[in-house]
C-alpha cells in the first residue's frame, strides 16, 4: 500500500512539475513606427523566434523606437529591443535630455546591425536643396525624444542651426511627416533609417522630391557614434546622383534581466537568419556578423559574447 501511495504521489509530482518544465517564454520585440525599418525587422525576428525557440511566444510592439525602447527594456517591458548608437550611448550616461532620467544600467547588448542613414528629404517646390536653405522653412524632426529626433538636433547644431531657425517644427513620425509634405503642409522631413525606409518611398512614388546632402565636414563636426556615407542613386524615385549624408549603427539590445539561454538564442537566430532579414527589408543586407561585436556602447550580454565567442568573433 505504501508503495503504491508513493507511486501515486510521485506520479503527482511528475504531473505537476510537467507544465512548470513547459512553461512559455515571451519575448516582447520593442520596434518603432510601423512605417519605418524596425517594425518590418522585428516582425521577421518574432516570426523566427516564435518558430525555432522552443516554448517561446513572440509578440512585436509598435513604438516611438530608440529612447522609448531603452526606457522599456530597463522597466522589464521588453526582451529585446532596436535602437541607435547615440541613443544607446545617452541611455547609458544617463543623459537627461535626450530621454534618460538616470543611468540605464541594466542595458545590455545583442549586437550591431545596420547602419541608419541620415534622409533630408524636401518637397522640389520648398526650393530646399541644402542644409542652409532649412532656415525659416518647416520641418518634421520625428516622434519627440525619439533616436531620429536627437539626430535632428545633432545635425542642426554641426550645421550652425537650431530649431529656432526653422520656420516650424514638427515632431512626427514618418508617415504623419509624409502625409503632411503630400498635402503641402510641410516643406521637409528628416528620417533616420536604413535606406529605402517605405516612408520617403512612397512620398518620392507620389511628388517630386529633393535629397538634401549633410556634408562631410558636417558630419567631422558632430563625431562618433556618427559617420559619413552615402545614398547611392536611385535609392528614391527622381533621385539620380549620390547623396552625402550621415549614417549612425543601430543594435539590438537587451536587459541583464533576461537569462544567458534566452539570449544566446536570440543572437544566434538573428545572424543566422540575415537573408530572411534581408527579405523583409533592404535595411537587413546591411548587418554583418564580422561587425556584429565591435565598438557597442553598452557593454554585450553574456549570452551574445558565448554566441559570437564561438563564431570566431571574439575572442
Amino acid at each position: 500500500m505504501k508503495a503504491r501511495l508513493f507511486g501515486v504521489a510521485a506520479a503527482a509530482v511528475i504531473v505537476l512539475a510537467a507544465p512548470q518544465a513547459r512553461a512559455q517564454q515571451f519575448v516582447n520585440v520593442l520596434t518603432g513606427g510601423t512605417s519605418g525599418v524596425y517594425y518590418p525587422l522585428g516582425v521577421a525576428i518574432a516570426k523566427i523566434y516564435g518558430e525555432k525557440i522552443p516554448n517561446v511566444k513572440a509578440q512585436v510592439q509598435a513604438t516611438k523606437a530608440s529612447v522609448e525602447n531603452l526606457n522599456l527594456l530597463q522597466q522589464g517591458r521588453g526582451e529585446i529591443a532596436f535602437s541607435l548608437g547615440d541613443s544607446l550611448k545617452a541611455a547609458w550616461d544617463g543623459d537627461a535630455e535626450a530621454g534618460f532620467k538616470a543611468k540605464l544600467d541594466k542595458l545590455r547588448v545583442i549586437g550591431a546591425i545596420y547602419p541608419n542613414y541620415i534622409q533630408i528629404v524636401a518637397t522640389s517646390e520648398s526650393g530646399i536643396k541644402t542644409l542652409a536653405d532649412l532656415k525659416g522653412k518647416s520641418l518634421s524632426v520625428g516622434a519627440p525624444k525619439s533616436g531620429t529626433e536627437l539626430n535632428s538636433r545633432a545635425i542642426l547644431k554641426a550645421a550652425g542651426m537650431d530649431y529656432k531657425d526653422l520656420g516650424k517644427v514638427e515632431y512626427l513620425p514618418f508617415a504623419e511627416s509624409v502625409d503632411l509634405m503630400k498635402n503641402r503642409q510641410l516643406a521637409a522631413t528628416l528620417q533616420s533609417a536604413g535606406l529605402g525606409v517605405a516612408s520617403l518611398k512612397d512620398l518620392s512614388n507620389s511628388s517630386d522630391i529633393n535629397v538634401v546632402a549633410v556634408p562631410k565636414d558636417v558630419v567631422a563636426k558632430i563625431g562618433p557614434p556618427f559617420v559619413a556615407e552615402t545614398i547611392p542613386a536611385g535609392t528614391y524615385k527622381g533621385q539620380d546622383k549620390d547623396v552625402p549624408t550621415a549614417a549612425v549603427i543601430n543594435y539590438l539590445v537587451t536587459s541583464s534581466a533576461v537569462s544567458d539561454d534566452l539570449v544566446y538564442q536570440m543572437t544566434k537566430l538573428v545572424y543566422e537568419s540575415l537573408p530572411e532579414l534581408a527579405s523583409a527589408h533592404a535595411a537587413g543586407k546591411g548587418i554583418k556578423l564580422e561587425t556584429a561585436a565591435a565598438d557597442s556602447p553598452v557593454p554585450l550580454h553574456p549570452g551574445a559574447i558565448k554566441y559570437f565567442k564561438e563564431k570566431g568573433v571574439l575572442k
